[in-house]
């Protein structure tokens, strides 16, 4: 079976990229996630996995070809038998009849021979057709769900117009169509949980498929379980880890500081494999990631011996279903569960003058984003405190004028940033992510901040390449990135590749705050409210008590990087940084 690799979108207004370096050669054999190119876009350089095992069998685009996102620019081959006979896969539409080995390896298409000759029409307009795929939304995300296909299958799309809608932790967005044509096929439904790169759907340039969509489902419903062990669709063109996203629940995504795929989750789930089992898999893939074929082997491993353990595992999972009692699992798996809720018995429990209100799905991803930092990070909060009464005589003096010339209010939310990108450049050993047992030292500053949404939640926009603005460039950055992430018009770019993360807990009068780490960051920075209080001063060798506004300042830290020296060097370094900014030192 040939798996497409396709040009990864990396952001929404990236239409194209450009292969920096192969890694792999033909006829190299790679695992899944394994590294097989670098590319380059307008935002950023960054590797691409290979999204499954196998050996790679061409590769259609050379060093410094530019390449349109969604374009296949080499394949895989999953069978090593096949590999052998790569004129198969030139023909597509004869290999149905010409080779009826081959052609019980997908027994679910073979039961339906109707919706098999149905889909022909797709691979005949598959020599120009184009994978959409589930594309990349920032450094930490590896997955997204599927909310509203605003296309079907059949239907005609221009190039840039939206087909769907997608969400993952950080964003909501629309996912544009990549080229002009007919969407001959969707696969992923609705609901669907989709691993980064997997492709969600096809467009081909001529008439769409009849009815390729009745396809999927039939063999899923057939042999569901079947399907996902092996990695494969209905049609046999590639690995659709995809449609059986929608049942991987009762597996959490992440336990401690392991990361488990949609499709390790949906064979965990058919074979009856508990999150403790899955723990003590060795991973083999990148970053220690437990791949599919780890959990194969160790399925084989397992033999016939520990063959009433998989029996055992069941009953407790169905026996929550009646009784709440074992509650032994992860917080994580709990939220299953919770999507069918038991009013009456939560009635029961706290009485009647309650309210119970739902977590919407952009809550929920941050509930599991705050869990999963603080299992992922030992977190350590220092606290100092600054004088700014500087800062706040040369904002009201400056303030109308600012206004009148940029249009903008002049917040003390620029000076802050600029006193954390001071820290940063004096001690870049707080600008630094985890990559399994590498840390990543980023060289320039990206500097996040946290913005409070209508509806309550949160969003952490990226003011991108911090170190080269001023006080008046910050202010634009942050009001502008604010602005847009209250009306919700962020593009997906915005929001992934930061550094550190400034939250302004003082809005509210709040002193100073203990804050989540941003992961994959090492360390968040908070300010608290401006308040004017008795300090004692030493003023020409006589202590004084003077009036002055003061703000606390903390940093919280991931202990696992930094150490409380580095981070109290760092938090005194943005502390002098504002006790020095003055009328004679800021440049606007």
């Amino acid at each position: 079976m040939v798996v497409d690799v396709v040009m990864p979108k990396m952001g929404e207004s990236i239409q194209e990229g450009t292969i920096l370096q192969w890694l792999k050669n033909v006829g190299d054999a790679i695992e899944r996630d394994e590294i097989l190119l670098e590319i380059s876009t307008d935002k950023v350089d960054t590797e691409v996995p290979s999204p499954n095992e196998g050996v790679l069998k061409e590769v259609l685009v050379a060093v410094d070809d530019v390449v349109e996102v969604g374009t296949v620019i080499a394949r895989i081959e999953t069978d090593a038998s096949a590999a052998a006979a790569p004129a198969t896969d030139s023909a597509p539409a004869e290999a149905a009849p010409a080779t009826p080995a081959p052609q019980p390896e997908p027994t679910p298409a073979a039961a339906a021979p109707a919706p098999a000759q149905e889909s022909t029409p797709a691979p005949a307009a598959a020599g120009p057709a184009t994978d959409v795929v589930m594309p990349k939304m920032g450094e930490s995300i590896q997955e997204g769900t599927i909310l509203q296909w605003l296309k079907q299958p059949g239907d005609m799309v221009e190039r840039d117009e939206i087909l769907l809608e997608i969400s993952t932790d950080k964003v909501d967005t629309e996912v544009p169509s990549p080229v002009a044509g007919t969407l001959i096929e969707t696969l992923a439904a609705e609901g669907d949980v989709v691993e980064v790169g997997n492709i969600i759907a096809r467009i081909g340039s001529g008439e769409a498929a009849a009815a390729p969509a009745p396809a999927a489902p039939a063999p899923a419903a057939a042999n569901a379980s079947a399907d996902l062990a092996a990695g494969t669709s209905a049609n046999g063109q590639q690995a659709v880890p995809v449609p059986g996203l929608a049942g991987a629940t009762d597996v959490p995504r992440m336990s401690g500081n392991r990361f488990y795929s949609p499709l390790v989750r949906s064979i965990a789930k058919a074979e009856g494999i508990a999150v403790q089992e899955l723990d003590s898999i060795t991973g083999t893939g990148l970053e220690g990631r437990v791949t599919k074929k780890d959990v194969m082997s160790y399925l084989e491993n397992r033999g016939s011996a520990p063959a009433p353990a998989p029996a055992a595992a069941p009953a407790p999972a169905a026996a929550p279903a009646e009784t709440p009692a074992p509650a032994k699992q992860a917080a994580a798996k709990k939220a299953a569960p919770a999507e069918e809720l038991d009013e009456a018995a939560i009635y029961r429990k706290h009485g009647q003058n309650i309210e119970i209100v739902r977590m919407d799905r952009v809550r929920q991803k941050i509930a599991e984003h705050m869990v999963m930092s603080k299992h992922t990070s030992p977190h350590v909060t220092s606290v100092a405190e600054a004088d700014v009464t500087e800062i706040v005589r040369l904002r009201e003096k400056t303030k109308a004028d600012f206004q009148a010339k940029e249009g903008i209010k002049l917040t003390y939310t620029p000076f802050i940033c600029r006193a954390i990108v001071e820290g940063v450049r004096k001690f870049p050993g707080i600008n630094v992510s985890i990559e399994g047992k590498n840390i990543i030292q980023h060289k320039k500053t990206n500097l996040s901040f946290a913005a409070a949404l209508p509806d309550g939640n949160l969003i952490v926009p990226v003011i991108k390449d911090a170190e080269t603005l001023n006080i008046t460039g910050l202010a634009r950055s942050v009001n502008d990135l604010a602005t847009r992430a209250r009306s919700k018009n962020l593009k997906p770019d915005e929001t992934f590749g930061g550094t550190v993360t400034f939250t302004n807990v003082g809005s509210f009068g709040t002193l100073f705050g203990s804050p989540v780490i941003n992961q994959p960051q090492t360390a968040i920075i908070s300010a608290g409210a401006f308040q004017k209080r008795p300090v004692v001063k030493e003023v020409e060798g006589n202590d004084m008590i003077l009036v002055r506004t003061m703000v606390y300042v903390s940093i919280t830290y991931d202990h696992r990087v930094i150490d409380g020296a580095l981070a109290g060097q760092a938090l005194r370094a943005i502390v002098d940084s504002l006790e020095n900014m003055n009328e004679k030192t800021v440049q606007f």
